[in-house]
């Protein structure tokens, strides 16, 4: 659950990279500072950001990293700030590089791991404008409200129809999973099939009307049902921040 920016300093400027990282509970300014590297693999930059007692500290560490299929740079970091260490990694659009502007977006890391459904309890409703939909979820280890804003730069029938999204403590918007719309090959209902990034590991859930909501705005949100004979969904196997 963290977003994002990051912007590359001139060259005279102590810093090589300053930025902002915004989670449901923190808002923190960053910067990279270079280190010198021991070894091929060491960390190329320190993380350092300014505690409530105006003393600046080291919070984790960066690597200037290379896509394995787009060839393009990013850089990949790993920050505690108390909560427990998380990675994330800052990544350029497609416009940002064309214009060189040494801007970056941060994006959480995908996991690896699924978290289990279980318990969970939510809803989802339809809003009137902009196609978008306001939620909830919970169970008795968290309460995330949410958005779904359509996915304005879909241009692949697999890409996600929505992104999720929270907000700081400041407001800003965090990109927390992805949705998609999907229709049951047993009943031709519609749902939408949500995959939301937690601390814990991916969350796999399942936006479904039943007779009484059928036609309505609202959704109940359910646990996703792993079986063997279970339907193929919308967004399986597909990357969190695709």
């Amino acid at each position: 659950m963290f977003a994002g920016t990051l912007t590359k300093n001139a060259e005279t400027a102590a810093t090589a990279y300053s930025g902002m990282i915004h989670s449901s509970r923190f808002d923190i300014a960053i910067q990279l500072e270079t280190r010198t590297k021991m070894s091929e693999r060491s960390p190329d930059f320190d993380v350092t950001a300014v505690n409530k007692s105006g003393r600046k500290v080291r919070i984790g560490t960066a690597w200037n990293e290379t896509g394995n299929t787009t060839g393009n740079h990013y850089i990949s970091m790993q920050i505690d700030v108390g909560l427990g260490p998380f990675r994330v990694n800052a990544v350029q659009t497609k416009e940002a590089r064309e214009a060189m502007t040494g801007e970056f977006e941060i994006i959480p890391l995908v996991s690896n791991g699924g978290m289990k459904s279980g318990s969970i309890s939510g809803e989802l409703t339809a809003m009137d404008a902009d196609n978008a939909f306001a939620g909830y979820i919970a169970n008795m280890m968290f309460d995330l409200e949410f958005m779904l804003i359509e996915n304005e730069f879909k241009t692949e029938e697999t890409h996600p129809d929505y992104r999720i999204e929270v907000s700081s403590p400041k407001g800003h918007p965090i990109r927390v999973g992805s949705a998609w719309m999907a229709k049951s090959n047993r009943t031709g209902n519609d749902y939408v099939s949500l995959l939301i990034n937690t601390p814990d590991g991916d969350l796999r859930v399942n936006a479904v009307q039943n007779e009484e909501q059928r036609g309505g705005q609202t959704f109940s949100i359910i646990p996703f049902v792993e079986s063997g004979a279970r339907e193929r969904d919308a967004g399986a196997g597909l990357s969190l921040v695709s």
